[in-house]
């Protein structure tokens, strides 16, 4: 038989979706037939290769690490109502990141009485019939329908797929009922050509001047940017602009590797802490490309009198009701197209070689204060382990070719700011705000680039979120091991820095952890988590010897052995 869910698989594959990350369910068994038929007649290839997620939010958080590697959407099957909402927070992060997903989900059959294939037959199908189970996402999608007739499923998969790629890109639902899905349809032929991503727009040649004529006039141009590193051509392009002209480069909650941080004109990163930023005060003119918050007015914030611009590929920030930055001039624009056409227009401009040089000067001198305090940070605790020794020890083991996915929440700064990572694409983060992202996307990354050591490293609180035996399970049964970091303080330190952000001589501030709620003492075995679930090298290390004793055994089991291995490294107790 050829039914509406043989289009749906052949769409996928057509447009080059490789992997169905499933959590299987009642709706899906005209899916299984397609699948078992295809596979008996030796045509298995036709469809993409299935993999068994036991929990929907790991399936698409490896959805999300595949497309955040590789830029390649791949997607995610669950079941109805209750599957869709056990993706859980991993929805979020899909949206704010920007990563391109197509979510498949069944609907509860429509008929009760046998009226055609896939009629309800199972006491669950009435509990599970929701009014708007569409609605339950809607809010973080850039699309979503409902597959009524098998006749035009595969148009609207690839439509979902168009919505998806194009910019601001992000994940996309579709749904169908189990007797829509089992319906017999003649093949429809495709032509993938007529369904391309919209092209991303460029500034108007009158604005690339006027920006490239602000950064080149300005006494302290500072660039401020959160994932420009989406884009490799767009890290290159902004290289490219601040050498030339000597201007400074912030990075603000960084989600990816955007400028090199050993280039003097870096002037690192910051996140929650609780300073006023140097670079950020002093810059009279400060461009901000692709970021979503690039400073925290109430705590970090330019000086009243700053000239600022923006260019992002959704400045509005249509997905945030409360957004203001109080530029003077702001574009819609795709960063690695802009920053390019600013590069064209510098060409037809005299610059002040001498103000380049001086610039050049001050943001190097800030440079050189900085890495001074991170290597000083970074060196050996005389007793335990500190969260900037772990990363530096890490660093110093991973080489530069490794990709290192950061989950660290309250060490999220000192990721960023120690793990050295140089390359385009070699840092990434959920780019959202829900928690349990690394441990799925690290088995994503790795399928989408075997050759790669994929490090993952992790808060004891984001572990526990991953549902780390569905994980390792998943790393075993498709071989794609990797290197899990634990910075265990024992508890949530995230909830506790909050209370005191606001209340930082109350009650709280004096109140044991145990009595807030965010205690794990006593910690689970997390290393024997992922020993039980997957056959991981587990090793739990309090001081720097046994960390640098456990480095080598872990990189040997995930390259030699082809097992993950997961350090559990103890840090001082929150």
């Amino acid at each position: 038989m050829y039914t509406t869910s043989t289009a749906i698989l052949e769409a996928l594959r057509e447009a080059g979706v490789e992997y169905l990350f499933a959590n299987l369910g009642s709706d899906h068994s005209a899916f299984l037939e397609t699948l078992a038929e295809a596979t008996a007649a030796g045509r298995r290839e036709q469809f993409p290769a299935l993999i068994t997620a036991p929990h929907e939010m790991v399936a698409l958080c490896a959805a999300q690490g595949f497309a955040q590697v590789s830029g390649r959407a791949q997607a995610v099957l669950v079941h109805v109502e209750c599957g869709t909402q056990q993706l859980g927070g991993a929805v979020h992060n899909c949206a704010k990141a920007r990563t391109p997903v197509l979510i498949i989900a069944g609907l509860s059959p429509a008929t009760q009485e046998g009226e055609a294939r896939g009629s309800r037959n199972e006491f669950i199908h009435w509990l599970q019939d929701a009014y708007d189970q569409r609605g339950i996402v809607r809010g973080y999608m850039r699309y979503d329908n409902e597959i009524r007739f098998g006749a035009n499923a595969k148009q609207i998969v690839h439509r979902a797929l168009q919505f998806a790629y194009s910019e601001p890109k992000g994940p996309v639902y579709l749904t169908a009922a189990r007797e829509v899905l089992e319906a017999e349809v003649k093949p429809v032929a495709i032509d993938r050509a007529e369904w391309p991503p919209i092209s991303a727009g460029a500034l108007a040649p009158e604005d690339a001047v006027l920006v490239a004529e602000t950064l080149a006039r300005a006494r302290r141009p500072l660039v401020v940017t959160s994932y420009v590193g989406r884009s490799p051509a767009a890290v290159s392009e902004l290289t490219r602009l601040c050498r030339r002209l000597g201007v400074g480069v912030l990075e603000a909650t960084p989600s990816q590797m955007n400028f090199p941080p050993t280039d003097p004109l870096h002037q690192g990163s910051q996140w929650n802490e609780k300073r006023q930023n140097p670079a950020l005060a002093e810059a009279d003119t400060i461009l901000v490309v692709d970021s979503d918050v690039p400073w925290i007015s109430q705590i970090n914030r330019p000086s009243e009198s700053a000239r600022i611009l923006h260019i992002d590929i959704d400045p509005l920030k249509s997905q945030m009701p409360l957004w203001y930055i109080h530029a003077r001039h702001v574009y819609r624009a795709d960063a690695a197209l802009a920053l390019r056409q600013v590069n064209g227009a510098l060409d037809a401009l005299a610059i002040d070689s001498e103000a380049v040089r001086e610039r050049s000067a001050h943001y190097a001198r800030r440079h050189a204060e900085l890495h001074g305090e991170l290597e000083r940070l970074e060196r050996a605790p005389a007793d335990g382990l500190t969260a900037e020794y772990l990363t530096a020890r890490i660093r110093a083991a991973i080489g530069e070719q490794a990709i290192v996915l950061s989950e660290g929440v309250t060490n999220f700064h000192v990721i960023a700011q120690h793990a050295g990572r140089v390359r385009p694409g070699s840092l990434l983060t959920q780019g959202g705000g829900s928690l349990g992202w690394s441990g799925g996307a690290a088995v994503g990354a790795k399928l989408a680039r075997p050759e790669a050591l994929i490090v993952a490293l992790t808060g004891d609180g984001s572990y526990l979120f991953s549902v780390p035996s569905t994980v390792h399970w998943m790393a075993r049964r498709y071989r794609t091991p990797f290197l899990q970091v634990i910075y265990n303080n024992r508890g949530w330190r995230a909830p506790k820095f909050s209370a005191l952000g606001v209340h930082p001589h109350g009650h709280a501030s004096r109140a044991e952890p145990v009595d807030l709620g965010v205690s794990f003492d006593p910690p689970p075995d997390y290393a024997g988590i992922a020993a039980a679930a997957g056959g991981a090298l587990g090793l739990t290390v309090r001081t720097a010897e046994e960390l640098d004793s456990a480095l080598p055994r872990a990189l040997a089991a995930v390259r030699d052995e082809r097992r993950c291995a997961v350090i559990d490294a103890w840090l001082p107790r929150l």
